[in-house]
Formats: C-alpha cells, sequence, structure tokens
C-alpha cells in the first residue's frame, strides 16, 4: 500500500489545506466549515436512504464495515478538468451497533468515468471488506492500485450483484436528484490532519479516531446516529422508539 503518488498528492495538498497546510490559517470559520461538512454529510446519507433509486444501497449499507461520505464533489477542482471534494469516514464496532467519530479526508481524481454522464455532487462509499477500512488509515491511497474499488448497483429493481459485497470499497453518486454508479479507478484520498486536528482539539491520527476512538466530538451524533439508523435497516424519519414500561 506504499504507492507514492507525489504530484497528485502536492495538487490535493494545495487546493485542499491537507496534511502540510499552517495551522496558522485555521480559524472559528474553519471549525463551522467542518461541522457543516459532517451536517451535509448526514444530509446526503439520510437522502440516499430514502431514494428508492438505491434499493441495493439500502439494503446492503448494514454490511458496509465503514462509510465514506463527500457531500460536495466539484468539478474543476484540480487540472485536467478533474474532480475533487472533502468528505468524512466512519467505522462500525465489531458487535455492529456502534460508529466511530467523523476523521476527515480530501478525495480528488485527474479523470472520473460516469457510466451515464452524470456530473456527481455527492458521493457515499462503503467499504465492504477489512482491507478497505484499513486502506483508510494509510495518508495517501489510490483507488484502483491500493484497493479494489467498483461502482455501486444503481435503479429501484436492482437484484443479486453479490460480488460487490466482497469489493473493498463500492461508490455511488448523485447530481441534481440523478443517480448513477461511478468509476473512481485512479481517484487519490488523502487525509486531512490539520481538519482532524481542529475538529478535536489535538494532533490525532486516522487510527486514534476511527479504530481506537480515543477522541470524540459531540456534533458529529448526528451523523453516528444517522449512519446506526441507516444499518438497522430504519427509514430517515424514524427514530429509536422509548424503551415501554
Amino acid at each position: 500500500m506504499m504507492h507514492r503518488i507525489p504530484f497528485f498528492a502536492l495538487i490535493l495538498t494545495l487546493l485542499f489545506g491537507s496534511a502540510v497546510g499552517p495551522t496558522s490559517a485555521m480559524a472559528s470559520s474553519d471549525e463551522r466549515e467542518l461541522t457543516e461538512l459532517v451536517d451535509r454529510s448526514k444530509t446526503t446519507l439520510e437522502s440516499f436512504m430514502a431514494d428508492p433509486n438505491m434499493a441495493w444501497f439500502r439494503d446492503h449499507i448494514k454490511d458496509a464495515k465503514g462509510v465514506f461520505i463527500v457531500p460536495r464533489m466539484w468539478k474543476g477542482a484540480f487540472f485536467f478538468g478533474g474532480e475533487g471534494g472533502t468528505g468524512v469516514f466512519l467505522v462500525k464496532n465489531a458487535t455492529g451497533d456502534e460508529w466511530s467519530d467523523a476523521a476527515f479526508y480530501t478525495m480528488g481524481t485527474a479523470s472520473v468515468g460516469f457510466q451515464f454522464g452524470v456530473q456527481a455532487s455527492e458521493i457515499v462509499l462503503l467499504a465492504m471488506t477489512q482491507r478497505g477500512v484499513e486502506s483508510m488509515l494509510s495518508n495517501t491511497f489510490k483507488l484502483g492500485a491500493d484497493v479494489a474499488v467498483a461502482a455501486g448497483p444503481i435503479g429501484a429493481g436492482v437484484e443479486g450483484a453479490s460480488a460487490a459485497l466482497s469489493t473493498d470499497l463500492i461508490t455511488f453518486a448523485r447530481a441534481k436528484g440523478l443517480f448513477g454508479g461511478i468509476s473512481l479507478e485512479g481517484a487519490v484520498i488523502t487525509v486531512r490532519d490539520e481538519s482532524n486536528r481542529l475538529y478535536y482539539g489535538k494532533a490525532v491520527r486516522p487510527v486514534d479516531i476511527l479504530m481506537m476512538r480515543t477522541v470524540s466530538n459531540p456534533l458529529s451524533a448526528g451523523l453516528r446516529g444517522a449512519l446506526a439508523r441507516a444499518a438497522a435497516g430504519k427509514s430517515p424519519s424514524q427514530a429509536d422508539a422509548p424503551a415501554s414500561n
């Protein structure tokens, strides 16, 4: 998993302020942006869960070991007409009843192949294997090189596609109410160390947030709750019912 991607990683760093960005540049406005990113990620998850076109996604999110959400994927954010955006990754615990806090990442690619010619403004990746989860613990990795990736099944009547359950990362995308499976082969995902530091008040690694769970931020409770409901097969409008006497 130690592929070197110096040029593209440099672009990610310059345009999205990843691991080496100066801490002095972060202010209260940046903290608000991180909170808004987490909130938008919750909205994206719930909208995917509610739409009939995401039947496979809705039925199999319970099988995912982790979920990576990019609520805004911008076209033309990189050279060569590529795509770029910032997202959060959360991991389910061993018993499957609780999700970690959010770790921040940047995803960018020089070329994205949309199967239906649909521009994606929202992207969700399901980590279906332990290898998929462990790839997200790396500082930088490349989809298709360091980890296997495939477009998720789309459509109200989608059945089968059992092979997807053994793929490391399954991708889903949406733009302006339209849906499409996408190929993110070659996309680069990079940890946003400075964002993680700002959100948790100290320097932390993804493994500290996702696996060891040594830090937490109550502002991610809404997203964690939405993931718990999704994995339990509940609709976005359903909340945990109070226990009866």
